[in-house]
């Protein structure tokens, strides 16, 4: 019997010219934007929802945390079976779960202010799943498309992503103002269902390489990989600037306040601001999943960065609507073009038996990175108050900037893509 066919003998040239004409990828970003849109449309109504019945920033901080918590507890266990079992099943259970946490909250949707503990469980095992689907959704990608096609797919596949991210956070804050909770809980729903099943029945992936060795327990075998991530300074750098510049620069989790008290919106305009960074994020992505660069990627990396801060900066001091969009829409731009550099340097420089593993730890930086930066935010705001609390924010965002361009030279200096990578990975 003939070995598989790779992902690169299975398209023919024309396909391995243009990610677009991969029928497996598309189906794999069809499935994608469907779990995203619903994740998105949850993320806004879940915090409006949790705000309207609290009127408290704390609040919103343990929306945060509840959906961390679970990601750094299941981090080892999620990345290790990733490395050692097939990736496809684990993404479509991890989805298949997700959509039972919608169906919860639909349910908790109608019990008001008594509601609210109930929602912190339901997300918790929403983080929990999301601790699985992350690393999947990261050590697949390699498995549908070939390598010359990655970097391209990895942007393609964020613009997708930042698309789903448009759409939803504005729909669910419209959803929500006509109809609460229930409408748009079934919404996120229906969409986790769907996407679950198109993953299964319509996206083929190849078999991975090398399969990582089931020697040693689950804690030697995360050590390893743990120290794979110390000895290349590439990947540690970018996944620890993502951590600390967003942890302590975003500002997504004082939308509601924003919205509420400063901009006076409400949960539309809610929507449109949590829409606005997608609106920039999808441009800079579409831009890039059509005419992909590949030259001074990790300088260019640190720019994108601190263009994120200043804008941020911006929001965080204004009291204009369409001033605060425009800023948003910037730091979204900037976020994407550093998201698909990031997403590349890890990509090249992790061998497939790694990714699992790599791809966890990368997945619990952005997860410290979103919800516990969220958390901090939340606290930040109840302590100093919101327009302080983003200020601070957006000027320590730049003093990682400039801290970790000067620890991390190998990552600064940076060309190509395929300089990231050593030939014993390959």
């Amino acid at each position: 019997m003939p070995p598989p066919a790779s992902p690169s003998s299975a398209t023919g040239p024309s396909e391995r010219s243009n990610v677009y004409r991969h029928k497996g990828f598309i189906a794999f970003m069809a499935s994608r934007l469907l779990a995203v849109f619903a994740t998105q449309v949850q993320a806004v109504v879940v915090a409006w929802q949790v705000y309207d019945l609290t009127r408290s920033p704390m609040a919103l901080a343990y929306v945060g945390l509840a959906q961390f918590l679970p990601m750094l507890v299941l981090l080892l266990p999620a990345g290790d079976l990733i490395d050692r079992f097939a990736r496809k099943p684990i993404l479509a259970v991890s989805w298949a779960l997700g959509a039972f946490c919608s169906a919860l909250l639909w349910w908790l949707s109608g019990h008001g202010a008594a509601g609210v503990g109930g929602i912190y469980a339901v997300l918790v095992l929403f983080g929990c799943t999301r601790a699985f689907s992350g690393p999947a959704l990261q050590s697949l990608l390699p498995q549908i498309v070939p390598r010359e096609q990655l970097a391209q797919a990895i942007a393609a596949n964020s613009m997708i992503m930042r698309a789903a991210s448009i759409g939803g956070p504005f729909l669910g804050g419209v959803l929500y103002a006509m109809g609460g909770g229930e409408l748009t809980y079934a919404v996120c729903f229906a969409c986790l269902l769907l996407g679950t099943v198109l993953l299964v029945w319509q996206v083929p992936v190849q078999q991975a390489g090398a399969p990582s060795p089931t020697n040693g327990t689950m804690l030697e075998r995360f050590g390893a990989g743990i120290r794979f991530i110390r000895t290349r300074p590439i990947i540690l750098g970018t996944i620890s600037l993502d951590l600390f510049a967003v942890l302590l620069g975003g500002v997504v989790a004082l939308l509601p306040i924003y919205a509420h008290e400063v901009l006076h919106v409400g949960p539309q305009g809610l929507g449109a601001l949590r829409s606005a960074m997608a609106i920039g994020e999808v441009s800079a992505g579409l831009y890039l999943s059509v005419r992909p660069f590949n030259q001074r990627v990790g300088r260019t990396m640190f720019i994108a960065v601190a263009v994120f801060g200043l804008a941020n900066l911006v929001f965080s001091l204004s009291s204009i609507f369409a001033v605060s969009f425009t800023a948003l829409m910037i730091a979204g731009a900037a976020d994407m073009v550093s998201v698909y550099i990031r997403g590349a340097l890890v990509q090249f420089s992790t061998p497939d038996h790694m990714r699992g593993r790599v791809n966890a730890v990368n997945m619990l930086f952005i997860g410290s990175s979103n919800e516990l930066g969220e958390f901090r935010a939340g606290t930040s705001a109840a302590w100093l108050g919101a327009v302080p609390a983003a200020v601070l924010g957006g000027a320590c965002t730049l003093v990682v900037v400039g801290l970790w361009s000067r620890i991390f030279p190998t990552l600064r200096n940076v060309g190509k893509f395929d300089e990231a990578a050593r030939p014993e990975d390959l």
